[in-house]
């Protein structure tokens, strides 16, 4: 019997910006068993703060664990769970890939049917980019010949509330 895959979850918080605030959060996660299948973190408008998004998988209750956790970490401002309402996802895609000039051609016009673009080309390699949702990113891929493929770099998810919804401090 195969195991039923468990939801995916964005959460977004915001966080004081210091050392040490990162490794507090990602240590809640490891001492509870709990994954982390992307982390993205960068300072806001606001210096002193920074706002991180994890990607998880978990059943609600899992998640609503986390949170709770998570909220009484003294580094974490606010957060909310993306997921429960309406959002925006992203993330970046950077490949290199190497083949002939037709093969360079067929993976640029994929890229740009994507909303791609080609930043670096040389006689033997060159380099896409392209954002989208994870599954819009997957599905480029998917399209790619492996062969030619020589490397990937991927960001991980980075999300904001639809509307009204604003996490604030």
């Amino acid at each position: 019997m195969m195991k039923e895959e468990e939801p995916r979850h964005v959460i977004s918080l915001i966080l004081e910006n210091e050392s040490g605030a990162l490794s507090r959060v990602a240590g809640l996660f490891s001492a509870r068993g709990y994954n982390i299948e992307s982390l993205t973190v960068a300072p806001t408008n606001d210096a002193t703060v920074s706002r991180m998004t994890i990607v998880t998988s978990g059943s609600e209750e899992v998640v609503t664990q986390i949170t709770k956790q998570l909220n009484k970490l003294v580094d974490v401002i606010t957060l909310a769970n993306l997921t429960a309402g309406s959002h925006v996802e992203r993330e970046l895609l950077l490949i290199k890939l190497t083949g002939s000039q037709s093969e360079k051609n067929t993976a640029k016009e994929l890229a740009e049917n994507y909303g791609g673009r080609l930043l670096d080309s040389s006689n033997d390699t060159y380099i896409i980019e392209l954002t989208g949702t994870v599954s819009e990113l997957d599905e480029f891929m998917s399209h790619l010949n492996s062969s030619v493929v020589l490397e990937v770099v991927r960001t991980g998810a980075s999300g904001v509330g639809k509307g009204s919804e604003v996490l604030s401090y």
